[in-house]
């Protein structure tokens, strides 16, 4: 018996759209994550990219428990000496709240060229609109 290995040219992608509104962010990030790597096909190959698109709308409604929203952080560095930049989330969710999204499904991906490559398929839109009707998305309901 030989061990089926996907080649990219044969991995065939679909668009969906998740709505945010009153998802924990942590565990839509998670599911999304799933999606963008191709663990939910049965074709799935570590070395390969066989996700799909991903397009998240109503991201200003994400929800996150407990006392996160003052307690998280978003960290960022310069690499010089002293250049940590910390932003509590109540801030990041009132400017840009597709950052925190992107943030978070961006940690739960490989950390290489594949990941990437995998993270520029996530498209997260702060409204209820986004641009990809050409595309034809299917609605995704996670029951999280």
């Amino acid at each position: 018996m030989k061990s089926f290995m996907a080649k990219a040219e044969d991995v065939q992608r679909k668009w969906y759209v998740i709505d945010a509104e009153g998802k924990v962010l942590g565990r839509l990030a998670s599911e999304v994550a799933k999606i963008l790597r191709g663990k939910h096909k049965p074709i799935y190959t570590p070395h390969v990219d066989t996700g799909d698109f991903v397009i998240i709308i109503n991201a200003e409604k994400i929800v996150l428990t407990g006392n996160k929203l003052d307690q998280k952080m978003y960290r960022k560095h310069s690499l010089y000496p002293g250049g940590l930049k910390e932003t509590p989330y109540r801030k990041i969710m009132a400017n840009t709240p597709e950052r925190a999204i992107e943030a978070a499904v961006k940690g739960m991906l490989p950390h290489n060229s594949l990941g990437r490559k995998m993270f520029s398929k996530l498209k997260v839109y702060k409204g209820s609109e986004h641009e990809h009707q050409a595309q034809k998305p299917e609605v995704l309901e996670l029951n999280i």
